[in-house]
């Protein structure tokens, strides 16, 4: 398979710059915007999060099992969801930063519907978006550049919000004019970037099963153990990761009194991400993925340790805690897709079907699950202690802070990493993964495999022989090359993609 083009991995890039219009805008203002705004107290806005997220949740792995049993010959699988679900998404977006004034009752329950309403309009953008990386390429070097790409769409994003956007918080100003002028001009920048992902980034893993049943969707997931490690990890990471990003605004504001430092950081964090983007495919190619998300996650504790320990008169050793933690957590969030993307040929490797929808949904879940919990966990940090919209914070309330934005990051990234440290699917073990499925392939099409396709792969500097990627993934075994006629539409390699 030829290399992907630059307008390819650029394309991909602004698919994610678009996703994160709605998504970015929700996760960094939208619990500031219900208690400042809407008025919603604290507690009542975290178990709000709380419970939609979880919904959002549920509604990725619906979008999964949607995508998996949909194909369009002309379009494909994935890019007709990005092109006809983008224009609601945006709107959606504007909805749910536009709540009237309906009385106590009446104002919760719109924000939970419109809020809900988002999610679910994201979930069946962003997961055949996230698949799609898959049915790209299956080159580890390549998936690294869509992986930055991604980052990079991302953060010029965020960075955006943080240098125009977060300056703007501030008491006594219009913020519901603020908002709704913002959002209503992302609907125009959002429907531009999803349409040239559209026109740029094609499949080109082909497949021959191109509608997935759901006993073949379960059967990836109930064998895919590498996935589900990843999941977990995930999980424990985004949690931390939610809890600072919710409250980052607050921390800078209320803690070291420097609201100014928003646009600082964000201009930081676009340098660090140009900079990641360029350097990950080496990182990836000399040190592999799996040990570049440790390493990144180690280096995100270390900040969140600096945050919560900080007293908030030293701002400048604060803020570089911020600092070292979002570059930890921009590292991890580069090399994680491409992770993710390993487990699809994982879940063939054993199935003999390709499942991207269904494994990048239940990957999605957990994200949302773990972005559930910690966005809640740092709403009710606030309330605990006794967080009030628009007056001077009690010193227990900067302590609910500090713990939010420091040491509930730091301790979710350190489980994390214990959990990745027992992953066993290296790059030189997907990579024989690969090749083995290309040899059956060859053994089902009637060809003679290439020498060495599938005989060698080298984990740590030693040779993985023979069945050696079985025995270094749990002793689970995948089907013989010779079993697969045999074993012709009962979930065997004879149904793996080309």
């Amino acid at each position: 398979m030829k290399k992907l083009s630059k307008l390819s991995i650029l394309g991909y890039g602004a698919g994610d710059a678009a996703n994160n219009l709605a998504f970015t805008t929700a996760t960094m203002f939208l619990l500031v915007y219900y208690t400042d705004v809407a008025g919603i107290s604290a507690a009542a806005a975290g178990t709000l999060l709380l419970v939609v997220r979880i919904f959002d949740a549920f509604a990725d792995v619906f979008a999964g099992r949607l995508v998996d049993r949909t194909y369009s010959k002309r379009f494909g699988k994935f890019r007709p969801f990005i092109m006809f679900g983008s224009i609601p998404l945006l709107l959606l977006s504007v909805a749910t930063f536009s709540v009237p004034q309906l009385g106590e009752t009446g104002t919760l329950l719109y924000a939970y519907v419109t809020y809900a309403a988002l999610g679910l309009a994201y979930s069946l953008v962003n997961i055949p978006y996230g698949s799609l990386a898959g049915a790209m390429t299956q080159d580890p070097g390549d998936r690294a550049k869509l992986g930055s790409a991604r980052m990079v769409g991302a953060l010029l994003v965020g960075s955006a919000l943080g240098i125009f956007v977060a300056p703007l918080i501030k008491p006594g100003a219009d913020l519901q004019g603020t908002f709704t002028t913002i959002t209503l001009i992302f609907v125009v920048i959002g429907a531009a970037l999803y349409f040239f992902t559209f026109a740029t980034a094609k499949e080109r893993v082909h497949r021959s099963v191109p509608k997935v049943s759901f006993k073949q969707s379960m059967d990836t997931l109930k064998t895919n153990r590498p996935l589900l490690m990843l999941c977990l990890s995930s999980f424990l990471f985004l949690t931390g990761y939610m809890a600072l990003s919710s409250v980052q605004l607050y921390y800078l504001r209320d803690v070291l009194g420097r609201l100014d430092l928003y646009a600082v950081m964000s201009i930081v964090q676009l340098v660090m991400t140009f900079v990641l983007a360029a350097f990950m495919p080496k990182l990836v190619h000399r040190f592999g993925k799996k040990t570049v998300y440790v390493a990144a996650g180690a280096l995100s504790a270390v900040g969140g340790a600096m945050i919560f320990f900080t007293p908030a008169a030293l701002t400048w050793i604060g803020f570089s805690g911020l600092l070292v933690s979002m570059l930890g957590v921009m590292a991890v969030s580069i090399v994680v897709w491409a992770l993710e993307a390993d487990t699809v040929e994982y879940g063939e490797w054993k199935t003999g079907v390709r499942t991207e929808g269904i494994t990048y949904a239940l990957f999605s879940f957990t994200r949302k699950t773990g972005q559930a919990v910690g966005g809640a966990l740092a709403a009710y940090a606030l309330a605990m202690g006794g967080y009030k919209s628009g007056a001077t914070q009690s010193p227990e309330a900067l302590q609910g802070i500090q713990f939010a934005a420091g040491a509930l990051p730091a301790i979710m990234v350190i489980l994390a990493i214990a959990v990745m440290a027992k992953y066993k699917l290296t790059d030189a073990m997907h990579a024989q993964i690969v090749n083995e499925i290309k040899a059956r392939r060859a053994v089902q099409e009637g060809r003679r495999p290439q020498e060495g396709g599938a005989e060698e792969a080298h984990d740590d500097g030693g040779p993985v022989h023979g069945r050696g990627a079985d025995e270094a993934l749990g002793g689970v075994e995948a089907p013989a090359p010779e079993s697969v006629h045999a074993s012709r539409g009962k979930g065997s390699l004879s149904q793996g993609s080309r």
